[in-house]
């Protein structure tokens, strides 16, 4: 069984590039509930998920008196050791719904 790959592994793959990784640790640090984060065509991170299972970002995060640059290096660790996800496109959607028989 193939393992699920991560953002630093996209990251490596050059599919995702050190802007794409910046924005998702803005992302986060704005706004550290979200959860589909679109990190490169095709994929998603659960961003809140990534820093809340690693745990030095998850400690980081909770301390208000932690260093700004060393929080960043954290959420961007945790970041990138997170599984993505393949990404819903609209097209399937539309597919599925249009499959769907509608009454009359």
């Amino acid at each position: 069984m193939a393992a699920s790959l991560t953002v630093g592994d996209l990251f490596k793959a050059k599919t995702v590039t050190e802007e794409q990784v910046r924005t998702a640790v803005e992302t986060y640090l704005a706004m550290p509930d979200t959860s589909a984060h679109p990190i490169a065509a095709g994929y998603t991170v659960d961003l809140a998920a990534a820093v809340a299972q690693h745990g030095w970002a998850s400690r980081l995060m909770t301390r208000p008196q932690t260093n700004p640059v060393l929080m960043r290096a954290a959420v961007q660790t945790a970041i990138l050791l997170a599984s993505v996800k393949k990404a819903r496109t609209r097209a399937r959607k539309d597919a599925a719904a249009s499959s769907i028989e509608r009454p009359r």
